[in-house]
């Protein structure tokens, strides 16, 4: 594109504390949100008529970590294609070298709010389980390609006031391998797995662990599990390590808890029932599926611990069950070695480059995450 040509294309607001330098087809930018990863705005789109989120990257390459980072967001965002994940409408720079390049923004659907304010709400059991399958659902379509979130949280999971569900953010999703050790530092602490606490090795059931936290969230209106760095702190127990919890929503099995005693944190945890008392039965499932639903997401031992499929197929969630929406075809990651791959900062930085200009091609020959023509205007 002639440089003075990209120059007239793009135009410079400020977005509460930061300065966003966009394309002149979006107006009326307004900070909705911003967190580690990056800083969020709502605008309007003025080529596909509609409002959009546009998203800018913080700081991608301060270091490989954040470059990392953002080359993974990027190359899954582009891949996955599902209605219960976030869209991604364009992707940009303003930049018109690699050696100039330095801000990437990603433009997404825009939803009405996060679930952390639906939590906020008394959900009857209709919301609260078509909420929870379309979560599954979600994280289903990542898990056929191998990829596991890791990130999932109330903050990274969108709505709109039909109810409809939508999980964004994979800075921090990474594909699956067997017997892998990840590090335990990595999902927000109040939505970790045991295994994740325990630096042990971990697979894709992972997430529902996490699915579970959020759902018990959403039934008692505050967070299942506080506390700080390794430890769980909910309902304390004076002598965790010698207690054996009988309680029904006990998060313990105590074959499990012998074999790892010396790796337990100093607290155990006990999530109680009568929490789920909260839920108004007013759907055609009854409270006790919803607490067998929790109580088999929220396993210890994660060998013992209900898939996502099996979820899918329960009582509580399966009134919903759409062959379209659960078995939707699985992403194809583009990058084989999307984890394996190690790479300095201007490594990593030239490989972005290659993915946003990949993008601008593919809007210009109409294909985009894999639909035709009809979303072509996106091109810029």
């Amino acid at each position: 594109m002639n440089r003075n040509k990209r120059e007239k294309e793009y135009y410079s607001i400020d977005v509460g504390d930061s300065t966003f330098m966009v394309l002149k087809r979006y107006q009326n930018l307004r900070p909705i949100g911003s967190g580690a990863q990056g800083i969020v705005c709502s605008a309007y789109d003025h080529n596909l008529e509609r409002n959009v989120a546009i998203k800018k990257l913080s700081r991608p390459f301060q270091n490989q970590t954040h470059a990392k980072r953002a080359y993974r967001e990027l190359v899954l965002m582009k891949c996955v294609n599902h209605k219960n994940i976030i869209g991604l409408l364009n992707v940009f720079t303003p930049q018109k070298t690699l050696e100039e390049f330095q801000d990437v923004y990603l433009v997404m659907e825009l939803m009405d709010a996060n679930l952390c304010q639906v939590i906020q709400m008394e959900l009857d059991h209709e919301r609260l389980s078509y909420l929870l399958y379309q979560m599954l659902c979600g994280i289903k379509h990542l898990h056929a390609a191998g990829i596991i979130h890791r990130d999932l949280k109330p903050s990274n999971i969108v709505v709109k006031s039909d109810c409809t569900l939508k999980i964004l953010d994979f800075g921090l999703a990474r594909t699956a391998a067997t017997g892998l050790l990840m590090t335990p530092y990595v999902v927000t602490r109040y939505y970790r797995a045991p295994e994740v606490i325990l630096g042990m090795g971990y697979q894709a059931n992972v997430d529902v662990w996490s699915v579970g936290c959020i759902m018990a969230e959403m039934v008692r209106g505050s967070v299942l599990f506080p506390g700080t760095d390794r430890i769980l702190k909910l309902n304390l127990h004076p002598n965790p390590r010698n207690a054996v919890l009988s309680h029904p929503f006990c998060l313990t099995s105590c074959s499990y808890l012998c074999t790892q005693r010396e790796k337990l944190p100093s607290y155990c945890a006990c999530f109680m029932s009568e929490d789920l008392k909260r839920i108004k039965p007013v759907f055609t499932a009854d409270t006790s599926q919803a607490r067998d639903l929790l109580s088999k997401m929220l396993v210890i031992d994660a060998s013992k611990r209900i898939s996502v499929d099996e979820a899918l197929q329960h009582p509580y969630i399966n009134v919903w069950y759409d062959p379209t929406e659960v078995e939707a075809p699985p992403p194809v990651i583009t990058d084989k070695q999307l984890d394996e791959r190690e790479h300095t900062v201007e490594e990593w930085k030239e490989l972005i480059y290659k993915e946003v200009l990949d993008w601008e091609e593919r809007t210009k020959n109409g294909v985009i995450r894999g639909q035709p023509a009809s979303i072509a205007q996106v091109q810029q």
